[in-house]
């Protein structure tokens, strides 16, 4: 449709403009729709990279030991290493890194086998994954650096600090996995035979998401069935890890190490945690012997996720925590 000829010619400009723009948003429209349809995955991944864009980090990578490791890096300060916990990656952090990284060098690995990280016919327990670590703390040169770890994360993170205490400054567990607590929910699921990080459909990664979240994010239909079709993919791996990580030396990795842990220690829970009990505190506090210092904390709001839930609330507890130290 062309403007009135006998129009002034800036309404004619204007007219042309305001077309062209109509054209243009009616196209990313449906760009975005078909993307949605048919390529949910592009979606997530900008997403993604627009949080990473947010945090001011940088992705990598890197060979280290068997592992060629995927990474995000940024920021500026003491050096922050934070390791995610079962079933996730490193992108869980992002939330929270970008509280971080004005005032911290951060450091953000996809642990061995998990996310975009090389995966290989092995052990995936935390003694190995503990291992594999200092193999990639090695290739990037760190130098006396605060390990953060979220569940599984948290018992690789305090069987390496135990094991290399000149290496780390201080240690920070989150939500730990590893640790004599009372039944959770995520037990009861388990001993029931039920195993809650495998589903085949939209409702099963729902359940997944109310077992770790107190209020589960709003995620579109096509962008669950792209977590439905990863885990359908990594199925073996989830179910073979998981069952390693259900051993004696794996289920109380963390507890087994804690008299030997000579760093200041955080122990920070979601009040709510329908996973790891928070009376894991308890446990932690009470072993921690030989600890120089000891500090924890409870948050309100939230139950497994606390750097995706409350990212603010616990940047300031670890912000705390790490200048304290």
């Amino acid at each position: 449709m062309n403007p009135p000829a006998n129009l002034p010619l800036w309404q004619r400009m204007l007219f042309r403009r305001l077309k062209f723009l109509g054209v243009l948003v009616a196209l990313v429209v449906a760009v975005l729709g078909g993307s949605y349809l048919f390529a949910p995955q592009w979606l997530l991944r900008a997403h993604v990279m627009r949080q990473a864009m947010a945090a001011h980090v940088e992705k990598h990578t890197v060979r280290a030991g068997d592992t060629t490791w995927s990474y995000y890096e940024g920021g500026q300060g003491p050096t922050l290493v934070l390791l995610h916990g079962f079933a996730a990656d490193k992108t869980v952090w992002l939330p929270l890194a970008e509280q971080l990284t004005q005032h911290f060098h951060v450091v953000i690995p996809d642990l061995p086998g998990w996310g975009e990280s090389s995966r290989s016919p092995g052990d995936y327990g935390v003694a190995a994954q503990s291992h594999r670590l200092q193999a990639f703390v090695a290739a990037l040169r760190l130098q006396r650096f605060v390990l953060v770890g979220h569940s599984m994360g948290g018992a690789i993170a305090g069987v390496y600090a135990a094991g290399h205490p000149q290496g780390v400054a201080a240690l920070a567990l989150l939500d730990a996995y590893g640790l004599k607590a009372d039944e959770s929910d995520f037990d009861r699921t388990i001993l029931a035979g039920s195993d809650p990080f495998v589903y085949d459909d939209r409702a099963g990664f729902e359940r997944a998401l109310k077992l770790a979240f107190l209020q589960p994010p709003q995620v579109p239909g096509r962008i669950e069935d792209v977590f439905v079709a990863r885990n359908r993919r990594d199925r073996s791996f989830i179910e073979r890890t998981l069952a390693e990580l259900r051993q004696p030396d794996d289920y109380l990795s963390l507890q087994h190490v804690l008299g030997n842990l000579t760093v200041p220690v955080l122990g920070l829970w979601c009040r709510q945690d329908r996973m790891v009990d928070p009376s894991a505190l308890d446990s932690l506090r009470n072993g921690l012997v030989q600890a120089p210092a000891i500090s924890s904390s409870l948050l309100n709001g939230c139950n497994h996720m606390p750097m995706m839930e409350k990212p603010e609330a616990t940047a300031q507890v670890l912000t705390g925590f790490v200048l304290g130290h």
